[in-house]
């Protein structure tokens, strides 16, 4: 067994409260659940980048765990260092500061979005168990979502054209051996669902992948969750980024001709402007903005149901696990990893158009006796599969077998001996 805690480096281009959307998110959850249990993590992250895309200070705060230690990197050059790194797939203007961390030692070095932070060539800093965890679908896709054109899943890529449809500039390093290579130093890539890794082999990713599921912290309070009563109005939830992939435009004009119940919108982003004008005149839509965690927790659990209407491959789906962590049952449409979720979890019902929509809405709100049986069954699979102990005990075992198997040793002590430090 091992008498001393791992150092882990976590290294993303996005984390709290310099992020956008659930991978920065999850970065900061792994980040704080190992050190609550005794480890050491540095986090190494781009604020250039997060400035390049936002345009504001960050207007949410996140607190970390003593044991977290996070580099927030700049450069002089400001938004050039981000956007040199997209094009040319290197650290370049943070490269010495990036190695400065990493020649202090770790025992495993994780990746997560690395587009902006160092592109593919960061994948061969620092010595280490390396894990890449595969938030996006950056490895085989310029604009990272599989969403081609700006308008539906992509099924037939034409990346140089669909490049410029999104409006970013063409990576020339992805016609060079600059990826290949890199991903040569990457130990055990990680996949968060099954559909994401089943995509990532249809679009020529031929490397193993292993499949771990994000978690989601457990409800403030614990167990001790009602339903027994909404609201005098109640109300259906939507939570994400306001960005076109997320659906929310087609869910606007559900409850434009819907009255039985409101729309709550929790969350910000780019597309906002245009939603806003799509809902103009509905006062029972109401757009709620960025809300803290407990402010989300509330909502969640007071909410007939989480209707999650993504028009893209979503990775996961974190939206899901967190209605789930609060009993609360979730509609989501009949795309990507989302249908799995529901079935699975027995936890709510899929959509494909919208008369499906309006019969699942109408089952929930009129029988809540239903809805608590789909909530409990919800919750049920998250204590099974969602938490951070289930997530951390398959983390712990893929770190054991990389140190087994490709004889790495561990710096803190003892070869791929993990049994109790998770």
């Amino acid at each position: 067994m091992l008498d001393r805690p791992l150092r882990f480096c976590m290294i993303t281009t996005f984390y709290p409260p310099y992020n956008f959307g659930g991978d920065g998110i999850f970065v900061h959850r792994l980040s704080n659940e190992l050190a609550r249990r005794g480890h050491q993590v540095s986090v190494i992250h781009c604020i250039d980048a997060y400035r390049l895309l936002a345009h504001q200070h960050p207007t949410e705060s996140y607190q970390d765990h003593s044991n977290v230690t996070v580099h927030g990197l700049t450069s002089p050059l400001g938004f050039f260092s981000p956007l040199a790194t997209q094009q040319t797939g290197l650290p370049l203007f943070k490269s010495r500061r990036i190695k400065q961390i990493l020649d202090t030692g770790f025992d495993v070095i994780h990746y997560h979005n690395v587009s902006l932070i160092g592109g593919p060539k960061i994948l061969e800093y620092g010595q280490g168990i390396k894990l890449y965890t595969m938030h996006e679908y950056w490895l085989v896709c310029p604009t990272h979502m599989l969403f081609k054109d700006n308008q539906a899943p992509c099924t037939e890529p034409r990346c140089l054209h669909c490049t410029l449809i999104h409006k970013r500039p063409p990576q020339w390093w992805r016609y060079v051996g600059l990826l290949k290579n890199s991903l040569k130093h990457v130990d055990a890539f990680i996949a968060p669902s099954r559909f994401s890794k089943t995509k990532h082999a249809e679009m020529g990713f031929d490397i193993p992948i292993v499949y771990l599921p994000y978690f989601s912290p457990p409800p403030h309070g614990g167990d001790s969750i009602s339903h027994d009563s909404f609201s005098e109005t109640p109300y259906f939830l939507f939570v994400g980024r306001l960005e076109k992939i997320k659906g929310l435009q087609t869910l606007i004009p559900v409850f434009r001709h819907y009255r039985k119940a409101r729309l709550f919108v929790a969350g910000s982003g780019t597309y906002e402007p245009v939603l806003r004008q799509l809902a103009e005149g509905c006062d029972h839509i109401k757009f709620l903005g960025p809300r803290s965690d407990e402010e989300l927790q509330t909502l969640y659990r007071n909410a007939v149901a989480v209707i999650v209407p993504s028009i893209w491959y979503e990775i996961f789906g974190q939206v899901i696990i967190e209605a789930f962590a609060q009993k609360t049952p979730v509609i989501a449409r009949n795309v990507g990893e989302m249908s799995a979720l529901i079935a699975e979890s027995g936890g709510g019902f899929i959509y494909d158009r919208d008369d499906e929509l309006l019969a699942s809405m109408d089952q929930l709100l009129n029988d809540p006796e239903s809805r608590r049986r789909l909530g409990k069954s919800g919750h049920k699979a998250y204590q099974l599969k969602w938490t951070a102990e289930a997530h951390l005990q398959q983390y712990f075992e893929l770190i054991r077998q990389v140190a087994t198997t490709k004889d790495k040793p561990l710096r803190s002590g003892g070869r791929g001996k993990l049994e109790s430090v998770w």
